[in-house]
C-alpha cells in the first residue's frame, strides 16, 4: 500500500470513530433510550448532587447558628458581651453575607468548576466557625463573625442556580425543598447535637463547652468540604462524572424545557438531530447579566418581598431563645426546639411536591405565611406553655414558603443564565437585609412575651403577601401577551428563526412553531 494510501486509510479510521463518538453522544436521544436514560440520569444527579447539598446546608445552618446555642452555656459571660453587643455579632455576619452573594453568583455562572468553588468555601466557613472558638473578647468574635459570611454568602444562592442548571421547571421546586430541608433539619438536629456537646464537655481539657461546640462543628465542616470538590456537578457540558451521552441528555433536557439554549454562549447554533430541536442564542457577559436582572421589574418586587418575608421569621436566630420562655432548663429547652422544625421539614417536601404537581408557586409560598401570622396571633394572646409551643410550630412553617422563593425566582426570569444566576444572587442577597434587621427586633428587653417583635414580624408578612400577589398578577399578565403572541408568530419576526429550525430538522414550519411553543411563567 502507498503512502498516500495508507494516508487516506487513516483519515477515513479517524472519520469513522469521530461518526462513531457523535453517534454514541445521541445515543441516550433516542426514542427508545429516552425514557429510561432520563430517569437513570436524574437519579444521578439526586443521588450525589442533592445529598451533597443537603448535607452542606445542615453544615452551614449548624455552623451559622451555633453561636445562638452557645448563648444559653455563657458565651456573653466567658465573652463579656452586653445585650446590645450580641444582637450586633448577630447582625454583623449579613454586612458580608448580603452583598457578597450578588457578585458571587455571577461569577459562578462564568467558571467551568462551581464544584471547586462550592467546595472551597466549605472549607473556609468551617474554618473561620473552628477560630470563633478561641475568641477571647468583643472584637475577636466580630472578626470572625464578618469574616464568616464571605463564603457562606457562595453557598445557598450559588447551589439553587447550579440546581436551576440541571433540572427541569416541573422538578426544581421539590429539588429545592429537599435542599432547604437541609436548613430546617439543622435547626432539629443542631440543637440535638449541641445539647450533646454543650451537656458532655464542659470543662474538657479546660475550656468550656460552648467553645467545644465551635471547634467539633468547624471541623466536621471542613473535612466534608474537601469532600464536597469531588462529590459536586459542574456544568451540563463538562461535569466529569457523567459521560458524554449524559452531559447531551442533561442539556437537551433544559433547552427543551425552555424553548431555548441554557446558555450564555454567542452565536451558537445546535443541532440535536434525535429530539428536533435547534436554538441560538446571544452571548451575555457578568454585567450583562446584572443589568439585565437589575432592570427587570419582577427582580425589584421578589427582593423587597424575600426581605419582608425574611423579617417576617427572623425568629429563627432567636429560636432557642423563645423556647427558653416555656421555663425548661438548658438541655430539655434545645430538645424541644427539634420538633417543630422536624414537623417543618416534612411540610416543606410535601408541599414542594404538590407544588410541581400543580405547577402553582403564590399560594404555595404565601400560604404558609399565613400559618405564621395565625401563630403569631396565638402567641401575642396567651403565655401557656402548651399554646407558646403549638405557636412554635406554626411559625416554623413558614419557611416551607421561603425554600420555594428562589425556585419561583428561577421560574420567573429563566433566561439568559446569567440574568437568571445575577437575579438570584440580588434576591436572596437583599432578602437577608430582613435578617439583618431581625437582630434587632427580637431585643430581650422585650421578652419573654417579645408583643412587639411579634407585631413588627406579622406587619412584614402581610406586606410580603401583597407583593407576592403584585408578582403572581404580572407573570398572568404576561402569559396571557404570549398567548397573543404567537397567534401572531406566524407573521412575526420570529418567523425567519423557526423556518430555519425547521429547516435543519427537516420537519415543517407549523410543527416548528409547535416545538416552539410551550413555555409559561409559572404563578
Amino acid at each position: 500500500m502507498s503512502i498516500q494510501e495508507e494516508k487516506k486509510s487513516e483519515s477515513f479510521t479517524e472519520n469513522a470513530v469521530a461518526v462513531s463518538n457523535d453517534d454514541d453522544d445521541f445515543r441516550l436521544l433516542t426514542a427508545e433510550a429516552r425514557q429510561a436514560g432520563e430517569r437513570a440520569l436524574v437519579r444521578k444527579l439526586d443521588c450525589r448532587l442533592m445529598i451533597t447539598a443537603v448535607v452542606i446546608f445542615i453544615l452551614n445552618y449548624i455552623d451559622r447558628v451555633a453561636i445562638t446555642t452557645a448563648r444559653l452555656q455563657g458565651l456573653e459571660q466567658d465573652l463579656g458581651l452586653t445585650t446590645v453587643q450580641y444582637e450586633t455579632i448577630l447582625a454583623i455576619l449579613y454586612a458580608t453575607y448580603c452583598p457578597i452573594q450578588i457578585p458571587s453568583n455571577m461569577i459562578l455562572g462564568y467558571i467551568s468548576r462551581p464544584s471547586i468553588y462550592i467546595g472551597a468555601c466549605v472549607v473556609g466557613w468551617g474554618l473561620t466557625s473552628a477560630l470563633t472558638g478561641v475568641t477571647t473578647n468583643f472584637s475577636g468574635i466580630m472578626a470572625c463573625r464578618v469574616c464568616i459570611g464571605i463564603p457562606e454568602a457562595a453557598f445557598y444562592p450559588g447551589v439553587m442556580y447550579l440546581l436551576s442548571r440541571w433540572y427541569t421547571r416541573k422538578e426544581l421546586a421539590a429539588r429545592s425543598a429537599w435542599f432547604y430541608c437541609g436548613s430546617l433539619i439543622s435547626n432539629a438536629f443542631g440543637s440535638l447535637i449541641a445539647a450533646g456537646i454543650l451537656a458532655r464537655m464542659q470543662g474538657v481539657l479546660g475550656l468550656a463547652a460552648w467553645r467545644w461546640l465551635f471547634y467539633i462543628e468547624g471541623a466536621i465542616t471542613m473535612s466534608f468540604g474537601f469532600l464536597t470538590m469531588w462529590l459536586l456537578p459542574d456544568f451540563p457540558h463538562n461535569t466529569r462524572w457523567l459521560n458524554a451521552a449524559e452531559r447531551r441528555l442533561s442539556q437537551v433536557r433544559l433547552a427543551e424545557d425552555a424553548g431555548e439554549a441554557d446558555k450564555d454562549s454567542d452565536d451558537v447554533l445546535l443541532r440535536i438531530t434525535f429530539v428536533n430541536l435547534a436554538y441560538r442564542s446571544e452571548r451575555h457577559s457578568i454585567y450583562d447579566g446584572f443589568w439585565l436582572a437589575i432592570k427587570d421589574p419582577k427582580t425589584i418586587i421578589f427582593m423587597f418581598m424575600t426581605c419582608m418575608q425574611l423579617l417576617g421569621l427572623s425568629f429563627t436566630n432567636f429560636f432557642p431563645t423563645l423556647t427558653a420562655t416555656l421555663g425548661f432548663n438548658t438541655t430539655i429547652t434545645l430538645l424541644m426546639a427539634a420538633p417543630p422544625w422536624i414537623f417543618t421539614s416534612v411540610c416543606c417536601v410535601l408541599s414542594a411536591w404538590h407544588a410541581d404537581r400543580s405547577g402553582e408557586r403564590f399560594f404555595h409560598i404565601a400560604g404558609w405565611w399565613w400559618v405564621v401570622i395565625i401563630g403569631y396571633i396565638i402567641s401575642l394572646c396567651t403565655m401557656a406553655t402548651g399554646g407558646r409551643y403549638f405557636s412554635l410550630f406554626l411559625m416554623t412553617t413558614g419557611y416551607c414558603g421561603f425554600a420555594l422563593t428562589l425556585t419561583w425566582v428561577s421560574n420567573a426570569i429563566p433566561r439568559p443564565p446569567a440574568k437568571r444566576a445575577a437575579a438570584i444572587g440580588l434576591v436572596n442577597g437583599f432578602g437577608n437585609l430582613g435578617n439583618l434587621i431581625g437582630s434587632y427586633v427580637w431585643s430581650a428587653s422585650w421578652g419573654p412575651q417579645y408583643h412587639q417583635s411579634m407585631i413588627i414580624a406579622l406587619c412584614s408578612l402581610v406586606l410580603s403577601s401583597a407583593l407576592g400577589f403584585l408578582m403572581r398578577w404580572i407573570l398572568i399578565k404576561e402569559n396571557k401577551n404570549m398567548d397573543m403572541e404567537e397567534k401572531r408568530l406566524m407573521e412575526g419576526p420570529g418567523r425567519k428563526r423557526i423556518e430555519e429550525a425547521a429547516r435543519l430538522e427537516g420537519i415543517t414550519f407549523e410543527e416548528a412553531v409547535k416545538r416552539k411553543k410551550g413555555f409559561r411563567y409559572l404563578y
